[in-house]
């Protein structure tokens, strides 16, 4: 009986301690707190869902500024008019002019010039330096893989990523706020073309290295190039290297007959194994293992060296006149 007595005096005691600490914790918010809450539910309420206003329209915005400081964050140095004329989308000029011509003035003057010309600059050179990047940092891969990964970093998707993490959102001029992913891209483009005419090629190589080729950072190169047929395109690769045709051999096996079933494949060439994988049926396991041997082959497996992002343009010019030699 005692013991019965002893513990329902601590569950007492505790479910006391635990009542007193609900209350002490509760009592630290202060009286002003759901007042306010109250009000600005009501503010929010009151304005409702409006569309997103541009940075642009508030008072304080100073354009130029913004400018200036966007290369300064950059540490790049930007013609002001030339980096103007790069974040201008022809889009915002014909809705300036129509906005002009509603106020009845004939023949609108906005002294401004879209960024046309310069993306297609930037563009130029943004392909031109990748190329040069991916054929240094992957000599094993043919150009049906540099193409693929070309595509990736120059696809609209990337460069908008790239372009919006700059700040380049509330700097560019286009008739839609916020703007597409496709004027987004070309502004970066533009930006990059401003850049060369500012600073030189040299500034715009190093800033395509630091901000697209990085995107290339931890990412599966076999994902970004899809291999349609990876069998008999090991048996193309290996031709042109002069080496066996290769061969699959199942090297073992577990739970056949059973919807557990598991495969492993590996794959030979001159007596040495290439590539291996696993499935749940031999066709499969054989397709991982052709994959994994055009791995090994391109040197772009999951633990070879990383990126070298700190590349300079002459390495590269000296490699491509290499190569040019040996051709």
């Amino acid at each position: 009986m005692s013991l019965i007595r002893n513990s329902l005096k601590t569950l007492l005691i505790t479910s006391h301690l635990t009542s007193y600490t609900q209350l002490n914790n509760t009592r630290h918010i202060k009286r002003w707190v759901a007042p306010t809450l109250r009000e600005l539910r009501r503010r929010r309420e009151k304005i409702g869902t409006e569309t997103p206003q541009p940075r642009s329209q508030f008072i304080e915005w100073n354009y130029q500024s913004e400018l200036y400081a966007f290369g300064k964050r950059l540490n790049e140095e930007f013609d002001l008019s030339s980096l103007r004329s790069a974040l201008t989308n022809r889009s915002y000029i014909i809705k300036e002019e129509n906005k002009q011509r509603e106020l009845g003035i004939e023949e609108p003057q906005l002294n401004l010039t879209d960024n046309s010309k310069l993306v297609e600059q930037g563009a130029a050179i943004v392909s031109e330096y990748i190329d040069a990047f991916l054929k240094y940092s992957l000599p094993k891969v043919p150009q049906e893989g540099i193409k693929s990964y070309i595509a990736f970093l120059m696809s609209e998707e990337t460069l908008a990523h790239v372009s919006k993490h700059l700040g380049l959102t509330e700097l560019v001029f286009s008739s839609e706020y916020p703007p597409s992913n496709d004027t987004m891209a070309k502004s970066l483009l533009a930006v990059i073309g401003s850049l060369q005419q500012s600073s030189g090629s040299q500034k715009a190589f190093n800033f395509i290295r630091d901000f697209i080729c990085t995107q290339l950072n931890q990412k599966d190169l076999t994902e970004l190039w899809d291999i349609q047929n990876p069998v008999e395109y090991l048996k193309d690769i290996c031709k042109d290297l002069k080496l066996a045709e290769p061969e699959p051999r199942l090297i073992g096996e577990a739970g056949k007959n059973t919807v557990l079933a598991a495969y492993q494949v590996a794959i030979y060439s001159n007596k040495k194994q290439i590539g291996q994988g696993f499935g749940e049926d031999i066709e499969t396991a054989i397709h991982v293992a052709s994959l994994d041997a055009l791995r090994s082959l391109f040197g772009i497996q999951d633990n070879v060296k990383p990126f070298d992002f700190s590349i300079q343009v002459e390495e590269l010019s000296s490699a491509k006149a290499t190569k040019r030699l040996q051709k």
